[in-house]
């Protein structure tokens, strides 16, 4: 088995009609695992009608894609499990180039080229650059997306070790429905000294047609994505870069509330309703410095 593969869904049928015998054709020696967060829309029925050699795990609840990730990998028997969104479809040899990093024992994850046809144009990612600047991490898609340096790698189409993954216990569930759960994984695995490196011959086709908008909104996603940017600051960083957060938070619950239009400050607001959960994480304990 070369890998096992892990399709986190929620009511995304349609999208499994259209990518799903994409990832069977392009993995044809994998373990296949679908997590089914609790969908209404026949999900499931289809899956076991139409491919009843593809696993499923059912969520009860909806849990969102943090949790539905980490159910689908430790599931997963595999040595190396590859995290698909129910919204890409790999290109054929896609599988070779994610596989052959993991001969190098110090990395955890490798992420793939990622193409999208957007209004015509073809837009390439996949490749991440970051800074710490006016107190908070910032990231950026870099021009080159040839580069095999990254700093972290999409949630929506990377290669992890299953061993490592676990010893991190898997995507923080904190930041649910969505956003900066990958980005603090991948944080917290290169604190513990292994690699993320981007590879550009692994390529998969992403036309983003997330549920996430229709289900809370476009401006709600926005403060989801805000309240985890304070978030992470406060889960991960230390010393004088945390200091320097602080510095800056009075500018940005001006400026930046006034340019977000309100939506900072109200991701803000969010993100203090959640301290006594992040009080609670191990990992604040631990006297990480970066």
């Amino acid at each position: 088995m070369k890998a096992s593969i892990v399709i986190p869904n929620y009511n995304g049928k349609k999208l499994l009609e259209k990518n799903l015998p994409k990832v069977i054709k392009a993995c044809p020696d994998c373990e296949i695992i679908v997590v089914d967060d609790a969908s209404i829309d026949q999900s499931r029925e289809f899956i076991r009608s139409k491919f009843p050699k593809v696993k499923i795990i059912e969520h009860k609840k909806n849990r969102r894609f943090a949790a539905s990730c980490n159910s689908g990998i430790k599931a997963a028997k595999a040595k190396i499990v590859v995290l698909l969104n129910n919204d890409v479809s790999p290109k054929e040899n896609f599988l070779k180039p994610l596989v052959k990093h993991f001969e190098d024992s110090k990395v955890f994850s490798v992420g793939c080229k990622e193409i999208e046809i957007k209004k015509g144009k073809k837009i390439i990612s996949g490749r991440t650059e970051e800074d710490f600047k006016r107190g908070f991490l910032i990231n950026w898609r870099p021009k080159d997306q040839t580069s095999k340096n990254t700093a972290w790698t999409f949630g929506g189409s990377m290669a992890v070790d299953r061993k490592k993954y676990l010893k991190l216990d898997g995507m923080d569930e904190l930041f649910s429905p969505a956003y900066w759960e990958d980005i603090d994984l991948c944080f917290r695995a290169r604190k513990k000294g292994w690699q993320t490196v981007f590879e550009k011959e692994a390529i998969v086709y992403h036309n983003h047609e997330t549920t996430n908008i229709s289900v809370f909104g476009q401006n709600k996603m926005k403060i989801f994505a805000y309240r985890n940017q304070v978030l992470f600051v406060w889960k991960n960083i230390r010393g004088i870069k945390l200091l320097s957060h602080f510095f800056w938070l009075p500018y940005h619950l001006i400026f930046t509330t006034i340019r977000s239009k309100g939506l900072f400050l109200l991701g803000f607001i969010s993100a203090v309703f959640k301290i006594p959960k992040l009080l609670k994480l191990p990992t604040l304990t631990e006297g990480r410095n970066r």
